[in-house]
């Protein structure tokens, strides 16, 4: 029994709605991206694009927050993650609606005419250091490929003008982030603060920007609580897709 608990945890993550495997990708299921997935607004949202969406778990977890008539594009450079995500999101109610593309985003945005309300990623954040255990996983961990500057400007190519990109940062990156967003002509729009408690300082933090300026919204969400237990904040945004909750 604890064989098979442990395979699966290293091979993938099963959600109330879907089973995300993720073993043939360099960067696995994990609370940033659920927090991503699960955070990011949806609100009359039509057209979708995923960034870098190596197991697509986030393209099925926007899947499952919008209606049947909204679609999304998910793009992979990474041949074995598109390959996975494509089986993965094929094994859901939601395969004709996703759309899994094998390309450079800088190339692929360049060639299409495309314009979506909502774009996500969750980006490579490591500058180039020390030398990953194959190049599938440094490329999804450092910025070499795809810097965020870069990442802007796909992004600034293909949104409405009343869109959102959000993202997912180490809170020491997202500042640089917001920096660089803001002389891209970005507005920051929502803003939260991630910390594993209430008493601990945030160490991760969701942003969302948009072409237009509008009303700026800010917070801060802690992970546990006192008995560390998941707060009500966490299991409030997550419960839809979390087994045990």
């Amino acid at each position: 029994m604890s064989q098979s608990k442990s395979a699966l945890r290293r091979n993938g993550f099963t959600f109330k709605q879907f089973f995300v495997a993720h073993d043939r990708c360099a960067m696995k299921v994990g609370t940033d991206g659920i927090l991503l997935g699960a955070w990011a607004p949806v609100a009359q949202v039509q057209r979708i694009l995923d960034i870098g969406t190596g197991s697509g778990l986030l393209a099925l977890m926007l899947a499952q927050r919008t209606a049947d008539d909204v679609v999304i594009d998910a793009v992979e450079l990474d041949e074995q993650a598109a390959a996975q995500a494509q089986e993965n999101i094929s094994h859901t109610p939601w395969a004709e609606r996703i759309t899994v593309y094998t390309a450079d985003i800088q190339q692929w945005v360049s060639a299409q005419h495309k314009r979506y309300q909502l774009i996500i990623s969750n980006p490579p954040y490591f500058e180039k250091g020390v030398e990953c255990r194959s190049e599938q996983r440094e490329q999804a961990r450092y910025t070499t490929t795809l810097d965020h500057t870069a990442l802007l400007a796909c992004a600034a190519e293909c949104i409405t003008e009343d869109g959102f990109f959000c993202v997912v940062l180490p809170v020491e990156v997202g500042i640089t982030f917001m920096q660089q967003a803001e002389t891209g002509g970005w507005h920051l729009r929502l803003r939260t603060d991630i910390a594993e408690t209430e008493t601990r300082l945030p160490h991760r933090v969701l942003l969302a920007f948009s072409p237009q300026a509008g009303e700026y919204y800010c917070d801060r969400l802690a992970i546990r609580g006192p008995e560390q237990q998941y707060s009500e904040s966490y299991t409030a945004l997550t419960r839809m897709f979390y087994l045990f909750m």
